[in-house]
């Protein structure tokens, strides 16, 4: 039986039993914060993902969601090196497991390599999508080789580059030896 599988309501548990698997593009408009990092550029580049669900049963036997989500895009951000703009490419590939309540999401997430996640019967993937594009995000995002040469260094036109030279600690000695003796 085919479910139709809205991505802001979606039932995962159907979803996962029927192994079903959903292949979406939005706006980069669609997503607040994703947009709120590109400084408002780009609302209408694509984000592209895909979430495969099924079920798989646990160490006990019984039935747990899984999710394999799947995600790209190419973000206008600004590079922290040349303070140019810089197109940025994110990628997410990863498997979550959903348990029942969140008192058991966080018991069991230290102790897991995969991501554990709560339930819901009306579950909102793109705002998943966004988190995990969001956490993938580079800390300071730059260009492979930038566009311009970088200029790393600033000159003050009064910055005197040769350092004046240190006047000896017993110079002033020498000085009062020399007129004494003459």
């Amino acid at each position: 039986m085919k479910h139709d599988h809205d991505p802001r309501h979606l039932n995962l548990t159907a979803l996962a039993r029927e192994r079903g698997e959903l292949a979406l593009a939005e706006h980069l408009g669609d997503f607040e914060r994703l947009l709120q990092e590109s400084g408002g550029l780009g609302t209408e580049r694509p984000v592209r993902f895909s979430a495969h669900a099924e079920m798989r049963p646990d160490a006990s036997g019984a039935e747990q969601v899984w999710l394999r989500l799947r995600a790209d895009a190419v973000l206008p951000l600004v590079c922290q090196r040349c303070l140019g703009p810089a197109e940025i490419a994110v990628e997410v590939d990863r498997w979550l497991r959903f348990v029942a309540t969140e008192e058991q999401a966080a018991a069991e997430d230290d102790a897991s390599e995969e991501d554990v996640l709560v339930l819901s019967r009306a579950f909102d993937l793109l705002q998943l999508v966004e988190d995990e594009i969001l956490m993938a995000l580079p800390v300071a995002p730059m260009h492979g080789v930038c566009p311009q040469p970088v200029k790393l260094q600033a000159v003050d036109p009064d910055f005197v580059d040769a350092p004046e030279p240190k006047a000896h600690p017993f110079a002033v000695l020498e000085q009062f030896k020399k007129n004494r003796t003459q």
